[in-house]
Order: C-alpha cells, then sequence, then structure tokens
C-alpha cells in the first residue's frame, strides 16, 4: 500500500470543526469578533467552586482605562462623582452607565472590564459613584442602600443631559448597584425609557432579607468583614459631621451587616431597622412594571444570594430576562480560558444592550 504523504509544515490539516482539539478549539473562539454574542456562560474547570470564582476576578491585574472624574451637584446639595470613559463626539455613540456594588467603584474589577470593552467598542462609559464611594466623604447625612432607586434616576437624569437626547442610554448594575436600579426600573415603569433603551443586573438580589443573612453566615463572613473594614470608619465620619442622625457614641466596630444596616443604613435613610429596610429595598414587588428591555444575571452557585432571594419567572414583566448559569460565584465569571480574566460578563452585557432598536 502506498504511504500518505506527509503534510508541509506550515500548513493546517483539513478536518471538521467539530473534531478540533480542545486547545484549537478555543483559540476559534478567540478569532471571533470580540463583540458578538458570547454564548453560555462555562465556568473554568480548574477553578470549581463558588467562593473560587467570586474571588479570583477580583485578585487579577485590572486593565487600565482612562477616566475623567466630573463632580456633579446632587438634588439635595451633595456631589456625586462621575468618572467617564470619553469616545469620538457623536450625538448617537452609546452610553453605557455602570451602578457599583456595596463598597464599589470605577476601580472595581467588573467596572474596569465593562468600562474597558465599551471603550474598545468605540461606546462612551460612565461609573456614577454612589456616595461616599469616590474616595471623598460626602456633604448629606445619607449613604446608599439596596432600594435606592430615587439617587439612581436622578444620576441617570445628569447623564442624559450630557449624553444628548439621541443617545442610546444602557445601565448596568451590579449587585447593591442592580438591586437600586431595579427598583427604580419597576417604579418608573414606561416613563424609564426617556433615559434608558436597555438595562441588566448581575448578581443582584430580587428580595433582600434571605441575602443580607447568607452575607452573616458561615465563610460569607469574611466579606462582610472586608465591608465592614471600610463602612464602619465612614459611618463614624458620617455621625461626627452630622450627630443629629447619629450618635457617634453609638457608632462602635460593627461586625455582622445586619448589625451595621440596624444600626447606620436604616436610620439614616427612614427605615425601622434592619427587616424594614431589607424588605422595603427588595425589588421583588416591582419587577412586573419594567418596561424597559432588561436582562438580570444570577449564578445559581452565588455565595451571597440564595435561590430563594432571586426573582422568580411570575414576578416579572414581559420585558425581563432572566439568565441564569449554574456557575460564576458574585460578580465574578472568570473565562474558562486560564488566566480566567472577568471577560464574559461585559460581552454579554454589550451584546445585550447592542440589540437596541
Amino acid at each position: 500500500m502506498g504511504r500518505r504523504p506527509r503534510q508541509r509544515r506550515g500548513t493546517t490539516p483539513r478536518r471538521r470543526v467539530g473534531a478540533l482539539r480542545r486547545g484549537e478549539t478555543v483559540l476559534v473562539a478567540r478569532l471571533n469578533p470580540p463583540f458578538g454574542d458570547p454564548g453560555p456562560y462555562r465556568a473554568p474547570a480548574w477553578l470549581p467552586g463558588a467562593h473560587a470564582q467570586t474571588i479570583w476576578p477580583a485578585l487579577l491585574r485590572r486593565p487600565e482605562v482612562p477616566l475623567r472624574r466630573e463632580d456633579v451637584p446632587t438634588p439635595d446639595g451633595d456631589t456625586w462623582s462621575f468618572d467617564w470613559i470619553d469616545a469620538p463626539a457623536s450625538t448617537d455613540t452609546p452610553v453605557v452607565v455602570l451602578f457599583h456594588g456595596l463598597e464599589g467603584s470605577s476601580a472595581s474589577h467588573y467596572a474596569r472590564a465593562l468600562m474597558r470593552a465599551a471603550r474598545d467598542r468605540g461606546w462612551r462609559g460612565v461609573v456614577p459613584h454612589f456616595r461616599g464611594c469616590a474616595g471623598e466623604p460626602n456633604a448629606r447625612p445619607r449613604a446608599y442602600h439596596m432600594g435606592d432607586h430615587e439617587e439612581v434616576g436622578a444620576m441617570l437624569v445628569e447623564v442624559r443631559k450630557r449624553a444628548g437626547p439621541a443617545a442610546p442610554i444602557h445601565a448596568a448594575g451590579v449587585s447593591l448597584g442592580g438591586s437600586a436600579l431595579l427598583n427604580w426600573l419597576g417604579r418608573a415603569g414606561a416613563d424609564a425609557a426617556a433615559l434608558v433603551s436597555r438595562a441588566a443586573a448581575v448578581s443582584s438580589p430580587a428580595y433582600v432579607v434571605p441575602a443580607g443573612r447568607a452575607l452573616d453566615r458561615g465563610a460569607n463572613r469574611i466579606y462582610a468583614r472586608l465591608f465592614l473594614k471600610t463602612l464602619n470608619p465612614k459611618a463614624r465620619a458620617l455621625a461626627a459631621r452630622h450627630p443629629e442622625v447619629l450618635d457617634p457614641m453609638q457608632m462602635r466596630g460593627y461586625r455582622s451587616m445586619h448589625a451595621f444596616d440596624d444600626a447606620v443604613t436604616a436610620p439614616l435613610h427612614g427605615f425601622d431597622g434592619t427587616l424594614d429596610y431589607w424588605t422595603r429595598a427588595s425589588s421583588r414587588p416591582w419587577l412586573a412594571g419594567i418596561a424597559v428591555p432588561t436582562l438580570i444575571v444570577n449564578a445559581l452557585n452565588d455565595p451571597f444570594v440564595p435561590p430563594e432571594a432571586l426573582a422568580r419567572p411570575e414576578d416579572v414583566s414581559a420585558s425581563v430576562a432572566l439568565e441564569r448559569p449554574a456557575h460564576g460565584g458574585h460578580a465574578g465569571f472568570p473565562d474558562d480560558a486560564f488566566p480566567g480574566r472577568p471577560e464574559w460578563l461585559p460581552r454579554r452585557l454589550l451584546h445585550w444592550f447592542a440589540a437596541a432598536r
């Protein structure tokens, strides 16, 4: 029998895509346009577990993104800090707005990833900081919370003023920021379309009570302590400036989110204790009123947001799409290819936003 001719070096054998080895499949995927649909989320086999998938993206080096800070007056005489990604001037260049999570900022790994993706696409982007999260203390006796719909709505009004009437504005929120955004979307109903074309919430509870309790249990207490490491000093400083609202003598170092919310978040924002705050700040009662196309992404292994905290299909309007990957952790979603950069989520969000008409 004749011997099969040896393939010349530098050429590629003709094989069906389905027969490619795993490494070759990954290579083909990387050659696809970066702005297309990334497909369903696939967790890295080398990084199992909810906590690992939550923590790993935050440990990686974050992309450099040029930000322009703007101080924006608030309706009550305070100041917001908006960090902008600028793009070539155009009246219809889309703007991606990101509402960060608890103690987050424009430096958070998910914020950097989304702003970088928006910039690479030629879009504008902005991260409006909740009060006290931009590195400077705020003047008024308030902070921010899971149901902060009034703050979200007022911030979006300011974004619209700067974006112009023709530019599509797409709003995303992560964790606490997503909860506040969903609260605003549901309350605003059809009126939200004047400010937002499409929206998305990531790793946000629809029912805050079980999520709040989960954060104070087991291994999650490590995350709670990290949050409280910055929340406690902010509360003490706020009490020193506004003793008429918070008693400085009571601002001890709280060791649980329940205790902190009971002593600080609730009285600052008109709630009658932690349970009243967590209940009234939940977006679940408002989800049926959402009229703007909205994507809600929750990993089923999220250590902060247990299944009973998720939005149910019967809770939401026809404008809401629920997406529940089995893995991803809390605002993590590392790519399956090493080193597991958090690139799937910004691609998923931009693909959702780009579908706006």
